[in-house]
């Protein structure tokens, strides 16, 4: 058993509440459940900003001006299109590999072509990562169709950034109302402080690493099922249920045998996640398409009611991850792709971090108890 001087009483699992550096790009009140970008709320920017927006913002610490916002698009839009060689790459993986991992493959074969990757300043980081920004939403949507038996869709200049990959994802035009859908998922994942992708990305750029290899770990955090999947599995778990009135049973389980319900709880928020309260809104409105996305809907609602009578006390409510499969879903987006859209969106707050920590930098190097045994001989 420890005491007062053990040691082991130092170590912080999972690095809970550590402050491992400054940043101005997000914060998260878990207390009182709100969510800034650079001061801006986030219910704020999901209504009212576009994601070229808010990924200026992110970057560049303000709020750009029409010209600003102008040149920043056109980099964008610029930087789509991917090598070819990038495309062959995917094309030789297995069809049924994991698409997050597909797309690890093809962000270190990105950084293979770029004679800048090992350019390490802020600049040049920060030239790489807006690129980054465009180039691995048509990676993602390339990883889709190649592992559907499709060919990639070569992206349309005259859309914006979601518009353009849900074109490059179902090679048709959406409308509007999914457009503006994507947009603000898009927005909302777009940074949340140092979760384990942003840390993970830290860590190997920590080391004066290039960008793409930084990236390339963040996606391999993401793509766990603790983190950036943890999606897929809020929505199997809502399709198991499979209705409404089934939702007591199924609570009455959880209780019983100390069970976690997927999508609820977070490690900050001890209140509702304001993000599930904006994605609530536009699941409603997909649901109202199909039977099935209706009844999962309302599932989800019913859970989430009885999920917050049992565990709200505890400070457990519904995440990020709660609603936005069934929106998902209602935008024609198969469950494998619900983490690569994370992604999508998060490149923006790994880059901005990344930006903004490579001045302070100091390489992370953090101890270990050592607990094993000692003066053995080799003889």
């Amino acid at each position: 058993m420890a005491t007062a001087a053990d040691p082991r009483e130092q170590i912080i699992r999972g690095l809970e509440d550590v402050l491992v550096c400054e940043s101005s790009v997000s914060d998260v009140d878990g207390i009182n459940g709100v969510l800034t970008y650079r001061g801006y709320n986030i219910f704020d920017l999901a209504e009212k900003a576009s994601f070229e927006e808010v990924s200026y913002l992110l970057l560049y610490g303000n709020r750009p001006t029409t010209v600003e916002l102008k040149d920043f698009t056109a980099k964008l839009v610029a930087a789509r299109a991917i090598p070819k060689a990038v495309i062959e790459a995917i094309k030789t993986l297995p069809h049924d590999a994991h698409p997050m991992a597909a797309m690890e493959v093809a962000v270190a074969a990105l950084g293979c072509t770029d004679k800048t990757a090992n350019t390490i300043t802020v600049e040049n980081d920060l030239t790489i990562g807006t690129q980054l920004i465009s180039q691995l939403a048509t990676i993602t949507a390339a990883v889709w169709r190649i592992r559907s038996g499709k060919d990639p869709v070569a992206p349309d200049s005259s859309l914006s950034h979601a518009a353009n990959f849900m074109y490059m994802m179902t090679g048709e035009k959406p409308t509007a109302e999914i457009a503006k859908m994507m947009d603000v998922a898009l927005t909302l994942h777009a940074d949340h402080e140092v979760p384990a992708s942003t840390f993970a990305a830290m860590v190997v750029s920590s080391s004066l690493t290039d960008m793409y290899s930084s990236i390339t770990a963040a996606i391999g955090s993401l793509k766990g099922s603790l983190h950036g999947g943890a999606n897929e599995n809020a929505l199997r778990n809502v399709e198991k249920i499979g209705s409404p009135t089934n939702v007591t049973a199924y609570m009455d389980d959880v209780v019983a045998n100390k069970k976690k319900v997927p999508g609820v709880g977070h490690r900050v928020y001890k209140v509702i996640d304001p993000r599930a309260t904006i994605l609530k809104k536009y699941a409603e409105q997909v649901s109202a398409q199909s039977n099935k996305l209706k009844n999962d809907f309302l599932t989800a609602c019913e859970l989430e009611k009885q999920a917050t009578a049992v565990f709200g006390a505890k400070g457990l409510y519904p995440n990020v991850d709660f609603y936005s499969g069934i929106l998902y879903h209602g935008m024609g987006i198969s469950t494998e792709m619900f983490t690569p859209i994370f992604a999508v969106a998060r490149i923006t707050g790994w880059v901005s971090r990344l930006v903004e920590f490579l001045p302070q930098n100091r390489i992370f190097r953090p101890r270990a108890l050592y607990t094993g045994k000692t003066e053995q001989k080799w003889s």
